[in-house]
């Protein structure tokens, strides 16, 4: 696209992209007809927009169940912040960056099971790729777990290659000792991992 198509867009009333378009719609909430109640937080959105893009909210707005009647949903078993990530990327197609590595990895886990939970596969594996390149001793007994328990096969390789790799330091932590009383069955994938690396 030439410089004439940003000139025709500019003209039609200065709209930059559909991404930035919906984000100043969801930030505005002009229209909105729905309110989404999240840890006591209101957040004031459009059930078209969550609808199209995510097949719970289709299921709960244009189906049989009986929010679809309802104007404002609260949403259980949900931090906000994670809420108001999972709302942008459904609007903007991309999630904030977050301050610190430290927080971009916890917002990760819990996107990932809040993407898991409403059906958003690409901002699923967005949250893998996030969580995979942010790996370390502490995170990766964890990480395993979600992976899981949430079936992120790509995800759990690199946990499990990474686990092999720092054996003795991840075992050393509270996550490990989680991974093995929740996940027992992963230690077969470690075993496998382990003697792959001595090979």
């Amino acid at each position: 696209m030439g410089a004439s198509s940003s000139n025709h867009a500019e003209a039609a009333g200065g709209s930059q992209s559909l991404p930035h378009d919906l984000g100043e719609l969801l930030h505005k909430g002009t229209g909105s007809d729905v309110t989404l109640v999240v840890s006591g937080e209101s957040f004031a959105a459009h059930k078209a927009i969550l609808a199209s893009r995510s097949p719970v909210f289709m299921a709960e707005f244009f189906g049989h169940m009986k929010e679809k009647l309802l104007q404002r949903v609260e949403i259980k078993d949900m931090e906000a912040a994670v809420f108001r990530a999972m709302l942008s990327f459904i609007y903007t197609d991309s999630v904030p960056e977050p301050g610190r590595q430290e927080d971009g990895i916890i917002i990760a886990q819990h996107l990932l099971v809040a993407a898991d939970r409403y059906g958003l596969d690409r901002l699923k594996s967005m949250c893998e790729d996030e969580l995979c390149n942010g790996l370390s001793v502490e995170t990766a007994a964890t990480t395993l777990a979600l992976a899981e328990q949430h079936g992120c096969s790509r995800l759990k390789d690199g946990c499990v290659e990474h686990i092999a790799a720092n054996l003795d330091a991840v075992m050393a932590t509270e996550g490990y000792k989680h991974l093995m009383a929740s996940f027992p069955s992963v230690m077969n994938d470690l075993l496998r991992a382990v003697r792959a690396k001595k090979n």
